[in-house]
């Protein structure tokens, strides 16, 4: 807060320590996150899941029946589900793909909310006046370099978490596309990944600030506290990721049919767009199908978001206090 405004001096993080509080954010939601999500990329990875045929139902009657299957799917993956791949695959499995979760977890991160926090503060001196836009500006622009470096190790992990893979039959299969289709290979699933997290960066931000800003001001002060951040990044993360989840549906069907289609060595379609991937969802499994997977991701998102965004702006503020000592001591 500006001193002349009425509120304390701000102390200044520097990007070392921004990175280093993302990271530990990074590390603890992705230990605590991983199961849910490899339930959720099981779900959206098959082919019918809730399918309908011989039904005519409109968009509607087909979401809101999703929703109740969705809702009964809840209890069965938590109760049945996680029981039973413990039992035919091990403990281990429900992390399926934490390696390269964690791998690609720090540097997306630490660009992500480094860029974020970097890019606010300079629109912020650049545009004093109007400010509302800044979170919007900022969160697609941080977001669309992170996709972007990771989307390697998020096609990776996406098929590790489809199905139990060995890290030797992963090997292999990187190591033939990239020999037949060259390095770009590895970067497929790369648009949807962006119209996915492009948007919900976006939308999750500014809802966001705006949220926190707000309960700020109920609570009468100046600087967000850990509850009031986890409430927050709860909230705007569950709104980002339903308005966001059919791109992360074609996203997951376009990855883990490349390897469908390598395991059975058959030819895989060429130039198969976003907007063709979401027409043939549609006509095989109804509106529906482009939110399979919506309870599981909410339940991923909603504590993936308030974690995360609460240990950073922890993280951040231990660091404010580090250096408000060393200031005094000046």
């Amino acid at each position: 807060m500006d001193p002349e405004a009425g509120g304390p001096q701000v102390i200044k993080v520097t990007p070392l320590q921004q990175m280093l509080a993302s990271c530990t954010g990074a590390i603890l939601t992705s230990l605590m996150v991983t199961p849910l999500d490899v339930v959720k990329i099981r779900l959206q990875a098959q082919n019918s899941p809730f399918s309908k045929e011989g039904l005519s139902l409109s968009p509607m009657t087909h979401l809101l029946s999703l929703l109740c299957c969705e809702a009964h799917l809840v209890n069965f993956s938590f109760q049945d589900a996680f029981l039973k791949i413990i039992r035919n695959e091990g403990m281990k499995s429900l992390w399926s793909g934490l390696p390269p979760t964690l791998v690609m977890a720090v540097p997306a991160t630490v660009i992500y909310f480094t860029c974020y926090d970097q890019l606010t503060d300079l629109l912020r001196c650049k545009f004093r006046e109007n400010q509302s836009h800044i979170p919007i500006v900022a969160g697609i622009v941080a977001r669309f370099g992170a996709v972007t470096v990771i989307s390697p190790l998020e096609l990776i992990r996406t098929n590790m978490q489809s199905k139990k893979f060995s890290y030797k039959e992963l090997h292999q299969f990187v190591s033939k596309r990239v020999s037949e289709d060259g390095w770009i290979s590895l970067w497929r699933g790369w648009a949807p990944t962006v119209l996915r997290d492009v948007p919900f960066s976006a939308m999750y931000w500014y809802n966001y600030e705006v949220l926190k800003k707000w309960l700020c001001e109920k609570s009468g002060l100046y600087e967000p506290t850990f509850m009031i951040s986890f409430t927050s990044g709860a909230l705007s993360g569950s709104f980002a990721a339903v308005a966001t989840l059919p791109f992360d549906v074609v996203k997951t069907q376009k990855q883990t049919q490349l390897w469908m289609y390598e395991s059975h060595k058959i030819s895989m379609p060429l130039h198969l767009s976003t907007w063709a991937i979401m027409k043939n969802i549609v006509a095989k499994n109804g509106f529906s199908g482009l939110f399979t997977g919506l309870i599981p991701r909410l339940i991923k998102i909603a504590p993936a978001c308030a974690i995360m965004i609460s240990t950073y702006e922890f993280g951040k503020a231990f660091f404010q206090k580090q250096n408000a000592q060393k200031q005094q001591y000046q």
